[in-house]
């Protein structure tokens, strides 16, 4: 009996050990990591690789407008020039009322849903630097206060050097 109650007793110690050990000290470390490594012959890459993911529009009301966003992106097509758009056409800020448009252009061009050059093929080819602005297009006569935010994705296309 007495032997009956000790191998219980073990039995039990080790099958509630394990729940004990997992619960008692617990760390965790959530890592993500990414990394885009481009060709050689062809990419459109901010200088800065956070940008676009946290950006501020800073209000002014002095003037009643919103700041101009610049950012320099390193750009190169070996084959050919490179052509831009807005996926979806626009670009805009919204408070779910209210909406701001936005005027985004890419090395002086101004874009929005048609593939439009952005860089020629003589300035693309052995790459080169060109920026970026983001500002308000036009204010909106009544625009509201509130808390606005805004979405948007730009395609780069190489697009191939036409042989003659």
């Amino acid at each position: 009996m007495f032997t009956k109650l000790v191998s219980a007793m073990v039995l039990g110690a080790v099958i509630l050990s394990p729940a004990l050990v997992i619960g008692a000290d617990d760390a965790r470390s959530s890592i993500h990591i990414r990394a885009n490594i481009p060709t050689q012959q062809f990419y459109v890459q901010p200088q800065h690789p956070d940008f676009g993911k946290h950006e501020v529009m800073h209000y002014n009301p002095l003037n009643d407008d919103l700041g101009v966003l610049r950012h320099i992106f390193n750009v190169k097509n070996a084959d050919g020039s490179i052509h831009a758009y807005i996926e979806e056409g626009r670009a805009f800020l919204s408070n779910g009322n209210t909406m701001i448009p936005l005027r985004v252009v890419f090395n002086g061009v101004r874009l929005d849903n048609i593939p439009r050059e952005v860089v020629d093929d003589l300035s693309s080819t052995p790459g080169t630097q060109v920026e970026m602005t983001i500002r308000v297009d036009a204010m909106p006569v009544q625009h509201r206060p509130g808390y606005y935010t805004g979405d948007f994705t730009v395609i780069y296309d190489a697009v191939p050097r036409i042989s003659a």
